[in-house]
């Protein structure tokens, strides 16, 4: 309506020059995407909360003030107790409840069965409720109207699959305490100017909710900055690691990324590898060095592999450096010595040998060379899918 009229151009300006200003602070290294004011989705985001933000001030204006007073506080907590107690809430857990959200104590068992029963509606089973509202009480005591319902709308425009949204609500119960003007909308924007597309911005979101809760300004410019130091200046590099591991936003740049940078340094990685480990395998970036990352490096050493042959191992397939040594390391390393009868120095030369799957890959191709006395290099046995290996050596046939 009329209403929506005037809201929309007044919030557009706002989201606007928000992005606008956190552009400056990104620096002049980083290309962002000029764009932005002529995104669908950033649209539709804009035109669904102006709606959302008229809904909610009209539900505000003829409800009136619901407070409860003083004296109705012990009868809302007596009935809230009931509530807990008839959906399985052990005293425990109750008690800690009650510790975490004050606002519990004043809330009627209506509002409570209001908003679990919506919580249900959207897909989530009773039985993760429970454990969702133990972490999350406060979303019993939310408006539903004015802070649930318009939150999962929005999040629901984001999803692509059935259960997406029920499954980030799940994960982090929290997100629908946040504002969808305040929060949600300048987060979408904020990652649409780093180069994520439409597509990708509202998945990035529902498998790591908890971006909602890291400032931008505070937290998310400061990865910003930490990547563009690695020299992610190109348009859309830095979206780009988002998009492969959303969850690297969360980890602190100087208590976990900067000395898992220092470390691979160390290791002999160049600026060029650096990158390269940031664009495709930023996961190994947020491991922990002391846990992770140091002892994968001196069980390759014990292995027999001198320094320089680490650098190329690490070089060629960062991720050697984050496997599990029981699981995938030593079990690869046996098989190349000790049944394949190769030299460890093979696997230096085609370091994606510890990519690929011991038992469906590795074993099976090995034994059909075998069986035929043909012999090969790592890549030339790896490095192809299975028609090609099987067309390559002659074993088509065999599989005919």
């Amino acid at each position: 309506g009329r209403g929506g009229a005037y809201w929309t151009p007044l919030l557009y300006f706002w989201a606007k020059h928000l992005i606008q200003f956190q552009v400056g602070l990104f620096g002049p290294t980083l290309t962002i995407n000029k764009n932005i004011e002529s995104s669908s989705l950033f649209h539709h985001k804009i035109r669904l909360t102006s709606f959302l933000s008229i809904q909610r001030f009209l539900i505000s204006t003829t409800k009136g003030n619901m407070e409860l007073g003083s004296s109705q506080n012990g009868g809302a907590a007596c009935s809230i107790m009931w509530f807990f107690k008839d959906r399985g809430f052990d005293d425990s857990s109750i008690h800690n409840m009650f510790t975490k959200c004050k606002r519990l104590q004043g809330i009627q068992s209506e509002r409570a069965s209001q908003n679990w029963d919506y919580l249900k509606s959207i897909g989530i089973q009773e039985r993760k409720l429970v454990n969702l509202v133990s972490k999350c009480p406060k979303l019993l005591a939310l408006g539903l109207d004015e802070k649930l319902v318009p939150m999962v709308q929005c999040l629901t425009t984001l999803g692509t699959k059935p259960g997406e949204v029920a499954s980030a609500i799940v994960k982090f119960p929290h997100i629908l305490s946040h504002s969808v003007e305040e929060k949600l909308c300048p987060l979408l924007a904020f990652f649409q100017a780093l180069g994520v597309s439409e597509k990708q911005v509202g998945r990035i979101i529902l498998l790591n909710p908890r971006l909602i809760s890291y400032g931008i300004e505070s937290k998310l410019t400061e990865m910003v900055h930490f990547l563009t130091g690695l020299g992610l200046t190109n348009d859309g590099l830095i979206g780009k690691v988002v998009v492969k591991h959303p969850f690297i936003m969360g980890y602190s740049v100087d208590k976990r990324l900067r000395p898992t940078l220092e470390f691979l340094k160390s290791v002999g990685l160049k600026d060029l590898d650096l990158q390269r480990v940031a664009v495709n395998f930023p996961h190994v970036l947020s491991r922990d060095v002391n846990k992770i990352l140091k002892p994968n490096f001196d069980y390759l050493k014990s292995s027999g592999f001198e320094d320089a042959q680490i650098t190329a191992l690490v070089t060629g397939y960062p991720p050697i450096l984050i496997k599990s040594i029981k699981n995938s390391l030593e079990p690869r390393i046996r098989f190349l010595v000790e049944v394949m009868g190769r030299q460890i120095g093979e696997a230096v030369q085609y370091p994606d040998f510890f990519r690929h799957g011991l038992k469906k890959k590795l074993e099976s191709r090995h034994k059909l060379l075998k069986q035929r006395n043909i012999h090969c290099s790592l890549s030339e046995m790896l490095d192809c899918n299975q028609n090609k290996f099987l067309m390559k050596f002659g074993l088509l046939e065999a599989f005919a």
